[in-house]
């Protein structure tokens, strides 16, 4: 019997839920049970029971198994994804193998063919023997990286077209060529890497390891672990292709690369960033993709509280005067301000912006690559900008006195400045200012807005589930008493469409603070940090943590990543 006969049979689904699947079947193929799953009309647990009735083989939980290693090298990696199988323990010359689907006789004859063992098969959720199959194999795409190369004919499918700055051609064959197994292999990472939606690839040597991993959603996750003899080759390629010399191994380097390359049927233009670093044991690669398909520039999806955007809004549209977007490396800032931009783009006003290094190139506005080599520093450039004409300037960072100053100097001469800053939190930023120098009577008088941010993981829609936290607990995180008594708290599960980390995607916490008459006065006179936040929560700015909560309560996210990311003050 077909596995939705038998679901009925069992009492699982109904005749209607059926047809609607099969419906859903013809428009979007896949396994029939995946999608009774996704439909919500079962869960994985329902068809592994259904099957073990059927099939008279048992159910069970794999993750109160530890499979020895020398078992799980019994089959292969490829065997084991390709039909979902694995190897669980043996005893004699009987091998026990976990099966999603028991009715596939066929691999359990290769495998008893192959190892030269007798079968027992046992069921388990399909999600769960692949879950184990990363812990066991490793999750490079499916396969060992050793084996992987060893073993299989890496198909055409692994080729991306390198596209050159001016001219768009694609490189040479010779060029592309030099060590198949190498070219292919970095191929197939980036493919990967912009298919899952990473921002940055790290391929990183150490004394008996090389390893790649990617960061998704700002979590670094192991992707795979070469053979050490790949590791140079696997290098010098990256390098290669992102203009990057070779034969230089001891300083650190930075490059480019710009794709064209197929992902998810879609042809997709695709720049990287790219940084060596030498280390005691090579060099380490850092990769960062700047997918202008993960770019977005509708401000009212970043995260912002209506309040704290209107706020922002408001100030960012004022003909001159600065704001600034303060946070740590992947916080998120770019992005911000490119939706700021986005939104003031019009021909009626000039935009210049001035970057380390332009990250998405946006139609209407003129964007400058610092190259500090030739002295095109930030100061010179906010020089040639002023004698441009420009309504509104973007700083890519402020990081010294001579750039602030300029910066300043330009607000108040009639010019809109957006920059960023390296701070913890919106006062901060006011304290950052005058240590490099700047008067406080310039920076009140300069500064309209300070907005500090942070990203935190998004809970995928699909698997949260509700969560009993203790009140006192939630007082203790920043709750008040009321709302810890009668708020629902959500936490992460793990599904097929976030990959069984419970969490897709980011959403940004935001601090605004509105630099107003009594915060001026404030900062001329050259008050504390800490009185200067007490100021601005008195005038309904909300704190990073506060914004955190914010997301707890709405069900956006969990207690875990706003701890991970703010501090009560």
């Amino acid at each position: 019997m077909k596995i939705g006969e038998l679901l009925i049979k069992d009492g699982r689904i109904t005749e209607e839920n059926l047809q609607h699947a099969l419906e859903v079947q013809k428009k979007e193929p896949g396994k029939f049970g995946s999608i009774l799953i996704r439909l919500g009309y079962v869960m994985e647990e329902d068809i592994s029971q259904v099957l073990s009735k059927q099939f008279g083989y048992p159910s069970i939980n794999l993750s109160k198994f530890d499979i020895d290693e020398k078992i799980a090298e019994l089959i292969k990696p490829e065997i084991a994804r390709k039909h979902i199988v694995l190897p669980v323990h043996r005893i004699g010359s009987i091998l026990t193998l976990a099966m999603a689907d028991p009715a596939n006789l066929f691999v359990q004859e290769e495998i008893r063919f192959s190892t030269n063992l007798r079968i027992q098969a046992v069921i388990a959720p399909e999600s769960s023997i692949l879950e184990a199959i990363d812990k066991y194999y490793g999750s490079s795409t499916g396969i060992e990286a050793q084996k992987f190369l060893e073993e299989i004919e890496l198909d055409d499918d692994a080729s991306i077209e390198l596209i050159e700055e001016e001219e768009e051609d694609m490189l040479g064959e010779a060029d592309l060529d030099e060590d198949a197994p190498a070219v292919k292999l970095v191929n197939l990472t980036f493919k990967d890497a912009i298919s899952k939606g990473a921002s940055d690839i790290h391929f990183e040597p150490y004394e008996k390891v090389f390893r790649v991993r990617f960061r998704i959603d700002g979590v670094l996750h192991e992707y795979m672990t070469p053979p050490m003899n790949l590791k140079n080759k696997i290098l010098s390629r990256v390098k290669l292709i992102s203009g990057i010399d070779i034969a230089e191994r001891r300083l650190p380097q930075d490059g480019r690369i710009k794709t064209k390359l197929e992902v998810n049927e879609q042809v997709k233009l695709v720049d990287m960033r790219v940084s060596s670093l030498p280390t005691i044991h090579g060099e380490k690669i850092v990769v960062r993709i700047l997918d202008k398909d993960n770019l977005m520039l509708d401000m009212t999806k970043l995260g912002f509280e209506k309040f704290s955007l209107q706020k922002f809004e408001s100030n960012i549209s004022e003909p001159w005067g600065i704001v600034l977007v303060t946070g740590p490396t992947g916080s998120g800032k770019t992005n911000t301000l490119y939706s700021a931009m986005s939104k003031l783009n019009d021909e009626e006003v000039n935009i210049l912006t001035a970057e380390n290094p332009v990250e998405f190139n946006i139609f209407g506005i003129n964007q400058v690559n610092i190259k500090e080599q030739i002295g095109l520093t930030f100061p010179a450039c906010l020089r040639s900008f002023l004698r441009q004409d420009p309504n509104i300037i973007l700083v890519g960072e402020v990081r010294d006195f001579e750039t602030a100053d300029i910066a300043i100097k330009a607000a108040l001469t009639g010019h809109m400045v957006l920059s960023t800053l390296h701070t913890n939190d919106a006062p901060s930023s006011i304290a950052r200012l005058i240590n490099m120098g700047i008067e406080p009577f310039l920076v009140s008088s300069a500064v309209r807005l300070v907005v500090a941010q942070r990203l935190v993981r998004r809970l995928c829609n699909s698997c949260r589930k509700e969560s009993k936290v203790p009140p006192q607990t939630l007082i203790d995180i920043g709750f008040s008493p009321e709302e810890a008594k009668s708020v629902k708290i959500f936490e992460p599960t793990g599904c097929e469409k976030c990959t069984n980390t419970g969490y897709k995607g980011r959403i940004g916490l935001y601090e605004v603070m509105e630099i107003d008459d009594e915060i001026k006065e404030l900062i001329m006179v050259g008050v504390s940090t800490s009185e200067l936040r007490m100021k601005a929560k008195e005038k309904g700015m909300l704190t990073l943590r506060e914004s955190g909560i914010n997301k707890i309560k709405s069900g956006i996210t969990s207690i875990e990543e706003v701890l991970r990311e703010t501090s009560k003050i």
